[in-house]
């Protein structure tokens, strides 16, 4: 503040080393309870295991890996080895042309592959568990490949020809710089694309048809795309549109005319994420439009297609004569088809049990066939695909792999304390008799204008065929019914999600779905926020937590500018550091900031020495606070069998904030 003096060096380095010594301490202090509590559950630890692996193996494994095919080659990736057969090979023929172990990478897992037009070089992006950078290997193909360059801290890369590879640099979470490498005679390597703004996030992407290489910088509120001409890699990028606040797109190509999913006009039910866990490239964009590659500004684009109110767009894929949308409303999924030579559209509902879609990689530009993968938290992903010849879907049977027919699907509406109504999904065995005397797991997000993750996992598979219960509470805050449904909670309207989940969770009781001795909430990073504050201000609805690298102390992270995410994340949590308002906004509702003596559920943490995204010293403190309120709650109650409840942290030297492998994942 003006007139106050600014603190001393030597205050300030002492400050450090107390924080530090600090942090060590609590981290000795969790690690020997750890230690002493976990052999405890080892039993069962054996027990789930195993039947995870049963699970995997029957389930997964048999599923088939995705497959790209490039005219009579199939590229394909398994167990850390990418193959290349011949797509008419009946005997399962193939050539292994690259292995993880082989380049010493043993910790590392294949997250991206990219095959150049003729086939002659491969890029492929290899994670560490431990790091959210990732090392890119570039293979020269042949009959003996072999390593052409391998190039650190890459987020995203594209051919843009033959020997000429597009990148990104990630440095702190951010990635703002692109650079241009070739492989044939003047090797050289050069910077084509700085941002500048800080708020923004670069990727690219490549044209179906491969004609533009996409430059796409993106922030939370707008977007900003460049072309290269893929004909012309050595030229310099051309703007499409330039950056104009509340105007997001995304660029296709066919027949010199790009086509632009946008927000521009009205309505808009689109958000830009880039989330805690990664950029991704699904959207909320409501119309199609259009305009020629030679006048690409928005005053010349032209209406092609837009979608219907509360409509969400999950996915897009373009070809050469149709375009399908992948569209998710009122919680089904279902497909548009979109033909540019009839003019129609042809709307097809999906199976009523799927609750998430997988586009196979890179089907060719101009197949007759689009491939993808439905799938939910209990349903192992199922091959499905759509014929532009026929107009019909087709159920691909890959390999005999049992059929979930024990399992019901029920979709509800909670009221909300505004009266709002907020969807839930619940999984049950249909054998299942009493249910109220049912285990029950619910799930929470809500924050980002993202989904909550129904992807297929062995672990909720196995919890249905123990006579569990699964219940995902679709809270504002999340993007399940487009951007006006994030914007109602996040910033000012956070606490609008607390009230969804508490509406969700009461409304599963009254229906007789458990109760709340026998409920457990689940939620992971920003998740956190909702599930600690239901623990702090409706602790009696539930008799457990389990929080995977949680979000539990936002007005302190949000107070700390040094931090790599904070100032970008002011658009969803609000800045507390120069609004009064926002400050104690937030403090209402943080979960660490809420923790007072009363009877707690039990927790169950899990989080990572080197997170980079959500600091453990603030997870630390949580628990520590956590645990002595719960104590001094208990030590007021001189009842004989007063309920103290676990509160475990397990935190893990290795792993990250990101996704994990299969093996890491088991462990924990």
């Amino acid at each position: 503040q003006e007139g106050t003096k600014a603190p001393s060096k030597r205050k300030q380095n002492t400050s450090i080393v107390t924080s530090d010594l600090l942090h060590k301490n609590l981290l000795k202090s969790e690690q020997e309870n750890w230690n002493d509590v976990s052999p405890a559950y080892r039993a069962m630890t054996k027990r789930i295991k195993e039947k995870l692996e049963e699970l995997h193996n029957m389930y997964t494994l048999n599923s088939g890996s995705p497959r790209m095919r490039f005219g009579e080659n199939v590229y394909f990736e398994e167990n850390g080895c990418i193959f290349l057969a011949k797509a008419d090979d009946d005997e399962g023929n193939a050539d292994i042309l690259f292995s993880i172990e082989d380049l010493g990478f043993s910790d590392a897992f294949i997250q991206r592959i990219r095959i150049s037009p003729d086939q002659s070089y491969m890029a492929i992006s290899l994670k560490s568990e431990n790091s959210e950078e990732a090392t890119c290997i570039i293979m020269k193909l042949g009959k003996f490949p072999v390593v052409e360059k391998v190039i650190p801290s890459v987020f995203s890369f594209e051919w843009a020809a033959n020997d000429v590879l597009y990148y990104t640099t990630q440095k702190n979470l951010k990635c703002q710089n692109v650079f241009m490498t070739t492989f044939t005679y003047q090797k050289h390597t050069k910077l084509v694309y700085a941002e500048q703004d800080a708020r923004f996030f670069v990727d690219l992407y490549c044209t179906k048809d491969r004609r533009f290489l996409t430059i796409n910088s993106n922030s939370k509120t707008t977007s900003e795309v460049w072309l290269v001409d893929c004909r012309h890699p050595f030229e310099s990028p051309a703007l499409v549109q330039a950056r104009t606040p509340g105007v997001f797109y995304h660029i296709e190509h066919r027949k010199e005319q790009l086509y632009i999913l946008t927000t521009y006009g009205e309505p808009a039910e689109y958000k830009a994420i880039l989330t805690d866990h990664y950029i991704h490239r699904i959207r909320y964009l409501l119309q199609l439009m259009k305009a020629p590659v030679a006048s690409s500004g928005k005053e010349n684009w032209q209406l092609v297609y837009a979608l219907e109110k509360k409509t969400k767009l999950v996915d897009f894929e373009m070809f050469s004569d149709d375009c399908i949308m992948f569209l998710k409303n009122a919680g089904h999924l279902y497909l548009n088809v979109i033909s540019f030579v009839s003019h129609s559209v042809q709307s097809i509902q999906l199976p009523l049990w799927a609750c998430e879609f997988e586009l196979e990689s890179h089907p060719e530009h101009t197949t007759s066939t689009c491939y993808f993968q439905l799938s939910s938290p209990v349903h192992p992903p199922k091959r499905f695909a759509y014929s532009f010849k026929e107009n019909n879907l087709i159920e691909q049977a890959v390999q005999e792999v049992p059929i979930i027919t024990n399992c019901h699907t029920t979709r509800l509406l909670a009221k909300s304390k505004d009266e709002t109504l907020v969807p839930i999904t619940v999984f049950h065995n249909k054998n299942s008799k009493e249910l109220h005397r049912r285990p029950l797991l619910v799930h929470v997000y809500g924050s980002y204008g993202i989904d909550l993750n129904m992807s297929f996992k062995e672990e909720k598979l196995m919890l249905i065929e123990e006579g569990w219960i699964l219940a995902y509470c679709h809270v504002r805050g999340g993007g399940e019914q487009g951007l006006s449904w994030h914007r109602d909670g996040c910033q000012h309207n956070k606490l609008k999600g607390l009230h969804d989940l508490r509406a969700c969770i009461m409304l599963l009781h009254e229906l007789g779905f458990s109760q709340p001795k026998h409920t457990a909430l689940a939620a992971a990073s920003a998740g956190g926020v909702l599930a600690g504050a239901l623990c702090n201000t409706y602790p009696a609805l539930i008799r457990a937590m389990v929080l995977q690298a949680p979000f539990v102390d936002v007005l302190n992270t949000m107070m700390k500018t040094h931090l790599p995410l904070t100032i970008e994340e002011q658009e969803e949590w609000g800045n507390p550091l120069e609004d009064e308002k926002c400050r104690k906004y937030i403090k209402s509702y943080c979960p660490y900031q809420n923790i007072k003596p009363q009877c707690y559920p039990s927790v169950f943490i899990t989080a990572y020495e080197n997170d980079e995204r959500v600091p453990l010293t603030g997870i630390l403190q949580y628990v520590q606070k956590l645990r002595k309120a719960a104590l001094e709650h208990a030590s007021r109650k001189s009842k004989r069998g007063n309920w103290i409840p676990n509160i475990i942290l397990d935190v893990q030297a290795n792993g990250s904030h990101c996704d994990s492998s299969w093996e890491h994942s088991l462990n924990e």
